[in-house]
């Protein structure tokens, strides 16, 4: 195997008409790199993952999914049925194919990951399982993730970014997409369509304690930093809150506050400068600046 991994057919195995199932021949060659005793597979929904265990003649594995036809496996509130040092998790991304009363059932699933009201909830209740997988393999063992990425109204939802990380990571694997239905789209403007995955393999190497990193999200305002940020910066964000352009004495008052102002007495001489010496602000009339990318000279 390679870093980057691209399998055009998805093979014989599992469902084709089981919507986002996984192609089997990255099972496949998952289970004769790693080889492993006993393979755990989640989210089996299409059984593509118990085709290929078949193929394989791979004997001690285990298959589970909230589909009843895997038993209605529950993986938020259900126990992990046995140890491994082998799982394979493909979960919903998010809600973009919702599988509970339309892939399987008749009706919505409370606790189907791709039911969840909020891409926040999802991250949450995949944290839940993913800890649970952890816990269950045995020392030295293995989880392999495939997820992918999730663009919805203009935003960009990176799964992988936000999960909590459970367990060393081994292995970081770019997987190409293809025969998506968003292949048959076409968009209006510009776009650039998702068409990987990722597959992070995590290794259990402690038997008591639990490495475990979480994403977390903050925010900072560049008016009070001092050392990341230029007077280049604070000068066009100043003209950027004036709707574009803005007089000296407003662009004063936007940066008066700020911690490099706090800091440098001479602060006004350095607000004139930098309108002086950068060619994105232009004077329209005496006192009056606009901030203009577009005349920006890429050679200076």
């Amino acid at each position: 195997m390679q870093s980057i991994i691209s399998y055009p057919s998805r093979g014989p195995w599992g469902s084709h008409r089981y919507r986002g199932n996984c192609t089997g021949h990255l099972i496949k060659d998952l289970l004769n790199y790693f080889q492993p005793k006993k393979f755990v597979e989640l989210f089996a929904g299409s059984g593509t993952g118990r085709d290929v265990a078949r193929h394989l003649d791979v004997q001690n594995s285990v298959h589970l999914d909230l589909n009843p036809t895997f038993g209605g496996w529950n993986a938020l509130k259900d126990e992990m049925p046995t140890g491994s040092d082998f799982v394979f998790s493909h979960p919903p991304y998010h809600n973009i194919i919702p599988y509970s009363g339309e892939e399987w059932g008749r009706t919505p699933h409370m606790d189907d990951l791709s039911r969840c009201s909020s891409y926040k909830e999802f991250i949450q209740k995949l944290n839940v399982v993913n800890a649970k997988v952890y816990a269950s393999l045995t020392n030295g063992g293995r989880h392999a993730v495939l997820v992918g990425d999730v663009k919805q109204e203009g935003t960009y939802y990176s799964i992988i970014k936000d999960m909590a990380y459970y367990g060393e990571l081994e292995q970081h694997l770019i997987k190409v997409q293809h025969n998506c239905l968003s292949d048959l789209k076409t968009y209006q403007g510009a776009f650039i369509p998702i068409v990987h995955e990722h597959v992070l393999i995590f290794r259990k190497t402690e038997v008591w304690m639990i490495p475990i990193v979480h994403a977390r999200r903050t925010e900072q305002d560049i008016r009070q930093t001092e050392n990341v940020v230029t007077w280049r910066d604070l000068v066009q964000a100043a003209v950027q809150a004036l709707g574009g352009r803005g007089t000296l004495s407003q662009i004063y008052h936007e940066l008066a506050s700020t911690k490099k102002a706090s800091n440098n007495k001479h602060w006004r001489e350095k607000v004139r400068q930098t309108l002086q010496l950068h060619e994105e602000f232009i004077a329209v009339r005496r006192g009056l600046w606009s901030c203009d990318l577009a005349g920006f000279s890429a050679a200076s």
